[in-house]
């Protein structure tokens, strides 16, 4: 559903499956911003977080989850993301929030 309502606002989308192969895209694309989940089949997402930042990738991060619990969002902040998604999504609040954090 993210996929296509990016692909709607006309941004490109690259998909990665895994924390790692997200990671490695990341350093190969030097993307826009990265929507990254945080509930990952290999690697939490809060450590792909640090290993991006930790490897100077300064592109926004908003991070996105289906199990929010009380001072997750602050949590993740601290942690270097830009943004919070909670699912279940609301379409044009991502779409406002990537268009506030990115500047366009």
């Amino acid at each position: 559903m993210i996929t296509r309502l990016l692909e709607n606002a006309e941004y490109t989308v690259i998909l990665a499956e895994t924390g790692k192969e997200g990671y490695d895209l990341a350093l190969k694309e030097q993307p826009d911003f990265i929507l990254l989940d945080i509930q990952l089949p290999d690697i939490n997402g809060t450590e792909v977080l640090k290993m991006l930042r930790d490897s100077n990738v300064n592109v926004p991060i908003i991070a996105v989850t289906s199990y929010a619990m009380s001072g997750d969002k602050e949590k993740l902040l601290q942690a270097g993301c830009n943004g919070y998604i909670e699912k279940p999504i609301d379409p044009m609040l991502v779409i406002k929030q990537i268009k506030t954090i990115i500047g366009s």
